[in-house]
């Protein structure tokens, strides 16, 4: 299993940014896919879910109404696109399926 996290970056408050893990190694259209994410001195946290069939859950609340996961099982990617950022959300986000992890990206939200 192979998960591979792209899109990151600085970005100013209020602007938007969408992250892609790209996935291989298992069959992607089975399996529910999650963004985590960890900012400094903090625990990783969920953020989002998207199950097998395109249920969203798991939204934590810090991000309801800004950010939303889709996943698109013909490319085996999943997609979180975030939308007015804030200071607060800057951190290195992950991709998780299960009991596996990619690397992770770096989200800098900064004026």
């Amino acid at each position: 299993v192979r998960l591979v996290e792209s899109g990151g970056g600085l970005v100013q408050p209020g602007g938007s940014l969408r992250l892609s893990c790209a996935a291989s190694g298992f069959t992607f259209s089975s399996y529910g896919m999650s963004w985590y994410r960890q900012a400094p001195g903090k625990e990783r946290e969920l953020v989002i879910r998207i199950t097998s069939a395109g249920g969203i859950t798991n939204l934590a609340d810090s991000v309801k109404g800004r950010f939303t996961i889709s996943r698109d099982n013909t490319k085996n990617t999943v997609y979180l696109q975030m939308n007015s950022l804030k200071p607060e959300d800057t951190a290195v986000y992950y991709c998780y399926r299960s009991p596996y992890w990619g690397q992770g990206t770096q989200v800098t939200v900064s004026s």
